[in-house]
This record gives C-alpha cells, structure tokens and sequence, in this order.
C-alpha cells in the first residue's frame, strides 16, 4: 500500500500553499490594514509565479511535473534569498533599496497647502521597520521559513522514486 502523495497531487500542494501564503500576506494588508514596503511587494512575486507553474505541473505528464517541482523548488529557494534579504534590511545588517520608504506624497500637488495636506495623509513604509513579528520574527522572515518549506517539499516529491506515473 502506498502512503504519501502522488507527484501531481504534490504539486498541486506546492501551489496551494504558495496561494495560503500570498493570500495570508493579502489579508495582513487589506484586512489588517499593513501596508507593505517595496520588498514586502518584490517578495509576492515568486509566490505569483508558482501558484499557476504548480497548477500547470499538476495537469502535465508525470515527467514534466518532475520538471515543474524542481522549478518550483528553484523558485522558493530565491523567495528565501528574498525574505532572508529583507530580514536583514529589517535587523539593519544591510542597506535596503534607496527607493524603500513610501513614496509620492508630493506628486499632483497644486499647491503648499495641498502639499502639506498629503504630507499629513501619507503613510511612509520604510523597508527597515518590521510593522509586526511573531515569535521574533517579522513578515518577511516567516516567508524566509515558508518558501524554504515549500522548496524542500517541491524538491524532496521531484526527486522521490516511490511516484507511480498518472497517479
């Protein structure tokens, strides 16, 4: 008897779990109301990549969806590098973009006046402030432990032998 997941079935979970993630990461924003730094948005894209490369490699022939776990798998490694980057902007280890700190609060203003009016509006998001942390860790360091997560997963069900093709 076989226990475990086929390889299709494999990668349909590497793509949900890349849809809960950007999905948790859409509630913090619009529910919550934390609005995401420049890195916080450059972070979302590996995970928009692999929600459709996932449900792709789930329709295609087993072989091809070995193909597609592998790149799945290279995907999350750079989300990682990605999160592990921005952590260390957060902590102050590196310099974060120059551009990372919120922006056009002067853009269209027709005058002093409106333009002191949307200073007062405008909520700058710096990429060096973590806005929350859970056991220590910000946002951007639980993508770090997720995308690794999802890319020793998507790696261990490429390069297992026990998937049987079409199952």
């Amino acid at each position: 008897m076989q226990i475990g997941l086929t390889i299709r079935q494999a990668a349909l979970a590497v793509a949900l779990g890349a849809a809960a993630t950007v999905g948790g990461a859409l509630v913090f924003e619009h529910v919550f109301g934390y609005v995401p730094c420049k890195l916080c948005l450059i972070q979302r894209n590996p995970y928009y990549a692999a929600i459709p490369l996932g449900l792709l490699a789930a329709l295609l022939p087993p072989r091809w969806t070995r193909a597609g776990l592998w790149l799945l798998a290279l995907i999350f490694l750079v989300s990682a590098g990605l999160g592990a980057y921005h952590s260390g902007v957060e902590w102050g280890f590196f310099a974060g973009p120059s551009d990372c700190g919120g922006g056009g609060a002067g853009a269209g203003a027709g005058n002093v006046g409106d333009f002191l009016n949307q200073l007062q509006n405008t909520r700058v998001v710096s990429c060096t402030e973590a806005a929350w942390r859970f056991l220590g860790l910000s946002l951007a360091g639980w993508n770090v432990l997720i995308s690794l997560a999802l890319a020793g997963f998507a790696a261990m069900a490429a390069a297992r032998k026990g998937f049987y093709p079409g199952r």
